[in-house]
């Protein structure tokens, strides 16, 4: 839809973002959103639990999101402050990537006769436990000030 708009309507589009983002003022629209929870495979209905929700924002919170997302990425990996094993979350590269580096690893071990440990952590509901204010005082220690901040706190 956003992409099929004219000239004139996404220089309009990118005026409201520039206004967004200088006044620091996020409409409160943006924050409300339609929840439909989706039941996991294989799990019991009755279970509040057992159900994935998936939330429905408005389109134009979700690009400037996504522009903002792409900004902050670009200059995390930029300042070398994203680890070259992380994949997750980054453009052109998946967890899956990491396998690979696994198998390499096991077999270096198996061929020398070393040991190797492997830890992996699969974070139950980690969005929900994490610490919002520790995010925002790492971004002001990692020199992202001013305006990104503040839209991410608001967010």
């Amino acid at each position: 839809m956003i992409k099929n708009l004219s000239e004139n309507s996404m220089r309009t589009l990118l005026l409201l973002y520039n206004r967004i983002w200088l006044e620091e003022c996020f409409p409160v629209a943006w924050r409300e959103a339609v929840v439909i929870p989706i039941p996991k495979p294989g799990k019991d209905p009755q279970v509040p639990n057992n159900y994935r929700p998936i939330v429905l924002t408005s389109c134009l919170c979700k690009l400037m999101e996504r522009m903002i997302n792409s900004r902050l990425v670009h200059s995390l990996e930029e300042s070398g402050f994203l680890s070259k094993f992380q994949s997750g979350f980054r453009h052109g590269r998946g967890t899956i990537d990491n396998v690979p580096q696994l198998e390499t690893a096991i077999r270096d071990a198996f061929v020398t006769k070393k040991h190797l440990v492997s830890v992996f952590f699969d974070m139950d509901k980690a969005y929900d436990r994490t610490w919002r204010y520790d995010i925002l005082k790492d971004m002001y220690n990692m020199v992202f000030r001013g305006k990104l901040p503040i839209f991410i706190k608001t967010f």
